[in-house]
């Protein structure tokens, strides 16, 4: 698969539309030297161009370098706190300048922030390997939250590096931990599934599968599977491979419910458990609850291995959860 088919295959930024708004924002900016009030149409559209393609380093630039002009300190700070958020760097280090006026150095920030993460994953991949940083960056993956879509989407395109230059065992486990965190990237479950089904590993490509087809029907992947594997039996007099038991499927969907917890997610609800100690809450309603906060990846695989042992409710539910994040 080449560089651009990944990029649409992950539901790449719309790049065209994030030009052309950085466009806007750069000649608003120019106009606003003899009218200051266009510093805020400037603005405008640069947010526009980081909503439509965060992966293009210009508009952070192009947004940054307004929000100085315009001495918005806070700004500034809600600018590198988002780039730091979606290249997964350690939000501490942001905190540690906490009452320092960035103004002066916030453009020395990005750039090294930029130059040591580069958004583009060619260029990045170039960096990583070319400085052996392979192994500190999975290293690094295997501590990072992937809550943020964006920061998702980003190390998903970078996981796809790491499997190009032969990293197949560390792209299973990390893509894994991506997956479980954004469990609708449809297209990322099906490229697992022929990888592991490759590697002979028919289980674990069916999980893949099945999940791939639950998050969108029209794949039919889970189904053409099971096909390919009968057909290969066929006439053969080998033992009939079988869809995994409900057992072996209860304990996958209860793995990737741990990969979907962020720790400190996880601190925060022993310590909420700890303090309820004399309610009994279903399983069923604590997907519902971890739902209701906007956990959708977590009460998703709890409403399936509860689907998964039969409960119809929960597969409703499953469903339901299911649609909305292919919506958002």
């Amino acid at each position: 698969m080449t560089a651009p088919d990944i990029g649409a295959s992950l539901q790449h930024p719309r790049r065209s539309l994030g030009n052309r708004h950085r466009s806007q924002a750069s000649k608003f900016l120019k106009l606003s030297e003899t009218d200051p009030s266009n510093l805020s149409w400037a603005e405008q559209s640069a947010r526009q161009a980081v909503l439509h393609d965060f992966t293009h380093p210009d508009n952070w630039r192009i947004l940054l370098e307004i929000k100085v002009k315009a001495q918005d300190a806070n700004g500034i700070r809600a600018v590198l706190g988002e780039l730091f958020l979606i290249l997964g760097r350690d939000p501490e280090l942001l905190a540690q300048l906490d009452g320092v006026n960035l103004t002066g150095s916030a453009k020395t920030l990005l750039e090294g922030a930029l130059s040591v993460d580069p958004l583009d994953p060619d260029t990045w991949w170039e960096r990583v390997s070319a400085d052996g940083g392979v192994v500190s960056f999975i290293e690094r993956i295997r501590k990072l939250d992937f809550a943020d879509q964006r920061a998702n989407i980003l190390f998903s395109r970078r996981m796809e590096r790491l499997l190009e230059d032969g990293y197949e065992d560390e792209y299973l486990e990390l893509t894994g931990k991506l997956l479980a965190q954004r469990p609708s990237n449809h297209e990322t479950w099906a490229r697992m599934g022929r990888l592991h089904e490759r590697r002979a590993e028919y289980d674990h490509a069916w999980f893949c599968y099945d999940q791939a087809q639950t998050h969108s029907p029209t794949l039919r992947s889970r189904d053409e599977f099971r096909e390919r594997m009968e057909a290969r039996i066929d006439g053969k007099g080998a033992t009939p491979w079988k869809a995994p038991d409900i057992k072996d499927r209860v304990e996958f969907l209860a793995r990737m419910q741990n990969l979907a917890t962020p720790a400190s997610a996880s601190v925060a609800s022993n310590k909420q458990s700890i303090e309820v100690t004399d309610t009994i809450e279903s399983e069923l309603n604590r997907a519902m609850r971890l739902a209701d906060e906007g956990r959708h990846s977590e009460a998703f695989f709890i409403a399936r291995r509860l689907a998964a042992e039969g409960d119809t409710e929960a597969q409703s539910f499953a469903e339901s959860i299911r649609e909305a994040m292919s919506n958002d």
